[in-house]
């Protein structure tokens, strides 16, 4: 009679994808289109969840720029999404919506999103396609490594599973917002395997700049719309929105990594934000200038420039009295306030993640090399990239070539080269 307490063990012929995002879902689409019986596991009640999130404010699916301006968006990582993105790249990944039923537009920043603005549209569609290729979806499976005769080890509802596959490709995600599934428990189960990752790090994420509780009160969630953030010789025009403890927002995100960096190597970051980056710094002084009267210093600044509440509560937190009673001062101020950055909000909260396995330590087909037929992809891999449509593109392009990786070995061992099924 069977142990009750003994796990379930289940034998799959083809392929096992571990994660449920936009890369195990490419993955799992390419190995079904070859003819691979696929079987998806993931640890939440059902796929996507993470993507949803990121499509409830408008799906930023892609880009439209130019290859020669996209591809420098990943960094050190560009040479090796120059080979990844001309196998798949934006416009592919608007087709294969398209194909799905789903169109895109262009939206006034270059920025691509579909047609409804959201992410639950093209999921749904996405799900139905995978469903007709056989692809078996099983939810809330938890992965926790492999047992000691080399199975996959999952926590389901009913019990510990483990599973046996000549396949596998591992879409885990990185260790941001763990409550939709991303935890990166990843991280120490594979280094028992001999695999150790580049420490995860948060990207795309907010900083800490030590507000006063009177400020915070204040203006924590307003924003401060057209201006210039810069660093290290790096300027990005957008949104910076003020938070309880410091800044975020799209222009922060775009120099996260290096100020990041910057916190990490020398404890601060020194960034430097235009309040009114279409006035040159001469109008500003010429405006300053003028006669104040008996007016106060606020209602004179509200007269005289072009500044919102939030913009002028942050010269009043940052700046002394006797600079904003001085006009040349105050002048080069507005044009280059500085902005002490003291650190990263915690991993959790970060949009996406850096750091993670090393490609160094995978062949060209993103299989790795001391695990033959265990197949990484997506916020898994060491890279990053900003918002901007550069991260989903990114996942979407390494879901798809570990899954045709998977694809090759699987068609490879068909032909008497035998896979060592992760053991």
């Amino acid at each position: 009679m069977k142990d009750p307490a003994s796990p379930v063990v289940r034998v799959h012929s083809g392929a096992v994808v571990i994660g449920g995002g936009p890369a195990g879902l490419m993955a799992a689409e390419m190995l079904a289109e070859r003819g691979v019986a696929v079987s998806l596991y993931d640890a939440m009640p059902s796929p996507g969840r993470k993507f949803l999130l990121a499509g409830k404010g408008g799906l930023n699916l892609t880009h439209s720029e130019a290859l020669g301006s996209f591809i420098p968006r990943y960094g050190a990582r560009a040479g090796l999404f120059q080979s990844l993105l001309a196998e798949f790249g934006p416009n592919d990944l608007r087709h294969w919506a398209r194909e799905l039923g789903i169109d895109t537009f262009v939206g006034s920043s270059g920025r691509v999103f579909p047609e409804g603005m959201k992410s639950a549209p093209l999921l749904r569609a996405w799900l139905r396609r995978l469903k007709s290729m056989g692809v078996a979806i099983n939810a809330r499976h938890y992965w926790r490594g492999w047992s000691e005769a080399g199975r996959l080890r999952f926590h389901s509802p009913a019990g510990m599973v483990e599973v046996e596959a000549p396949a596998v490709v591992l879409a885990l995600g990185g260790a941001s917002w763990p409550r939709l599934g991303s935890d990166g428990s990843w991280v120490d189960l594979l280094a028992g395997r001999g695999v150790a990752a580049a420490p995860i790090r948060p990207a795309n994420c907010g900083f800490d700049l030590g507000w006063s509780h009177r400020f915070a009160g204040r203006f924590a969630g307003q924003r401060l719309e057209t201006v210039e953030l810069s660093f290290n010789g790096v300027t990005v025009r957008g949104e910076v929105t003020l938070t309880e403890t410091g800044i975020e927002g799209g222009a922060v995100y775009a120099l996260s990594a290096g100020l990041r960096d910057a916190i990490a190597e020398s404890g601060i970051a020194m960034a430097t934000l235009d309040l009114m980056p279409d006035w040159p710094e001469a109008r500003v002084l010429e405006a300053l200038s003028r006669p104040r009267g008996s007016r106060s210093l606020s209602t004179f600044l509200k007269r005289v420039l072009p500044l919102s509440p939030p913009a002028l509560g942050l010269l009043r937190e940052l700046l002394p009295r006797d600079v904003m009673d001085n006009p040349v001062l105050l002048a080069a101020e507005i044009k280059a306030l500085p902005l002490p950055l003291l650190q990263t909000r915690p991993l959790a909260e970060a949009i996406s993640t850096a750091g993670g396995i090393r490609f160094e330590d995978l062949d060209e087909h993103l299989m790795l090399k001391t695990l033959p037929g265990v197949f990484v992809a997506g916020e898994m891999l060491d890279w990053e990239a900003p918002t901007g449509g550069y991260l989903l593109t990114g996942s979407f392009a390494t879901g798809r070539r570990a899954g045709l990786g998977a694809a090759e070995w699987l068609a490879a061992a068909g032909e008497g080269i035998s896979p060592s099924s992760c053991r």
